[in-house]
């Protein structure tokens, strides 16, 4: 039944009937029961786009993914952020559009989008130190969050973050009590701000118990499985190895993991691990009990949180600014225990 058909039933304009299903103050309330009644009981709801047309927003939100991150769509990370968010799109009424574009294009993909009106609002992934895209969203007026920090004034945005630099400090601090002192950290792109914040953390460990922080210990790049099973077997070749070694990703752990075992080495004996744990639908970490000792924050969650702060900001314009900090919970698992002795 579309609403032409509601209406006859009714014996209501459409206008009207319209005006009821979308809660306006001039309808009175017992006209407003009935038209709802009825459209339940018809299997009626209302066009999204048309409602769109209605209010002037395009009902849509905006995620642009350079081509050099294009492995994000596939990486379960990146799914699951968008699976958190498209539930509450989906709950709104609101499409998602995604666009992915050359690198050298990014800048006009968002003025194109700002242009044909094609979004009400932009998540912003994988936020660069100094990243020039909080600027441009501000001189389109496009309303945005940032799924992470910039390492620019953090008052002057909207963004959703997990604590990376107290998880990591406190994944590094763990390993410290358990008597490791040779800590290797295979750590995300440093371009981006939340490794730099995991880097600061794990530095931080070390120096609070008077360590410095050795060079040849620390590693920066995409954080694949690859990654972390050609870090950790150079790393395990070494004649002076690590005792222990944090991770930024899952997916590096499950490299790392498979190199300690190529060693002849068990894992949580010979080398303690400590991972980053997004909370991955596809990828957990074990049962009951955790494969892995970890940092864990739900990137669903994060998805969720994002999307919900977008909506409310564009139904509710003229708002100071928004931030969510989530902390990180440590969660132990088999992968650590207490330095060999020769270690410590």
């Amino acid at each position: 039944m579309n609403l032409k058909q509601l209406s006859r039933h009714l014996g209501l304009s459409q206008t009207t009937v319209s005006r009821a299903l979308n809660d306006y103050p001039e309808v009175s309330e017992a006209t407003r029961k009935r038209v709802k009644e009825a459209a339940r009981a018809h299997g009626y709801s209302p066009n999204p786009r048309a409602k769109g047309l209605a209010t002037g927003r395009s009902m849509a939100i905006g995620h642009v993914i350079p081509i050099s991150t294009r492995h994000e769509i596939v990486n379960p990370i990146f799914g699951d952020f968008i699976a958190g968010a498209g539930e509450v799109y989906s709950r709104n009424n609101h499409d998602m559009l995604l666009s992915v574009v050359p690198d050298v294009e990014e800048e006009r993909a968002y003025r194109a989008l700002a242009a044909r009106r094609s979004v009400d609002g932009i998540i912003v992934h994988g936020p660069r130190a100094d990243d020039p895209r909080i600027a441009l969203l501000k001189e389109l007026g496009l309303p945005f969050v940032v799924h992470g920090r910039t390492g620019q004034d953090e008052q002057s945005y909207n963004w959703v973050d997990v604590n990376n630099r107290r998880a990591f400090q406190r994944a590094t601090e763990f390993l410290l009590d358990l008597g490791h002192r040779r800590i290797a950290l295979i750590n995300g792109v440093e371009e981006m701000d939340f490794a730099q914040r995991r880097r600061a953390g794990y530095e931080a460990a070390l120096i609070a118990r008077g360590l410095a922080p050795d060079a040849g210990l620390m590693f920066s790049e995409e954080m694949t499985e690859d990654y972390g099973y050609r870090i950790t077997r150079a790393l395990l070749e070494h004649p002076d190895p690590p005792s222990a070694i944090v991770a930024a990703s899952m997916l590096t752990a499950i490299g790392v993991r498979r190199a300690i075992g190529d060693a002849g080495l068990t894992m949580g004996r010979d080398v303690s691990v400590v991972i980053h744990d997004d909370v991955l639908s596809y990828l957990k970490n074990g049962g009951d009990i955790p494969i892995f000792t970890a940092t864990r924050s739900s990137v669903h969650l994060a998805g969720q949180l994002c999307a919900e702060m977008l909506l409310d900001i564009i139904h509710n314009p003229g708002q100071s600014w928004r931030h969510k900090l989530l902390e990180a919970d440590l969660t132990i698992g088999t992968s650590t225990g207490p330095a060999p002795a020769a270690n410590r």
